[in-house]
């Protein structure tokens, strides 16, 4: 790996760190904070079409349901796709009330798109999948 690409693969994972952080702190503008604008959040049910809609429905969640929680975030893969882009595939789930670990029924397949606009990368899309035993 180029040493290019092993400053964007560590300003990438700072990216989605600082992200889960601002999400067990409950800050919801924290967590979108590097988000495009136009970014797009595919979770079961929901289509959420820009940072401010991502933003506005995770700060509801962290006065409601997701209040005090926090996530499980495992890398499986990073790949970039020409100099401005790359995808990173996690294994992801929601830690509630204390927990340390997440239950596998819980656990979630997580696509993450970003873009490198002006010298900085940028979370353009995610979307997340249960994930399924196999053979199911």
């Amino acid at each position: 790996m180029s040493e290019n690409r092993v400053a964007d693969e560590a300003a990438i994972q700072d990216v989605l760190i600082a992200s889960y952080k601002a999400w067990a702190a409950g800050d919801a503008a924290g967590m979108v904070a590097d988000y495009t604008a136009d970014a797009t959040a595919i979770m079961t049910g929901s289509l959420r079409d820009s940072r401010d809609v991502i933003r506005d429905s995770m700060a509801a969640a962290f006065e409601g349901p997701l209040k005090g929680t926090s996530t499980y975030n495992k890398q499986l893969s990073i790949r970039f796709i020409g100099r401005d882009a790359a995808i990173v595939v996690s294994e992801s789930g929601i830690l509630f009330g204390g927990a340390t670990e997440v239950p596998e029924e819980a656990k979630v397949n997580a696509t993450w798109v970003l873009e490198k606009r002006e010298g900085r990368w940028l979370i353009a899309a995610y979307h997340n999948s249960p994930v399924l035993a196999p053979g199911k």
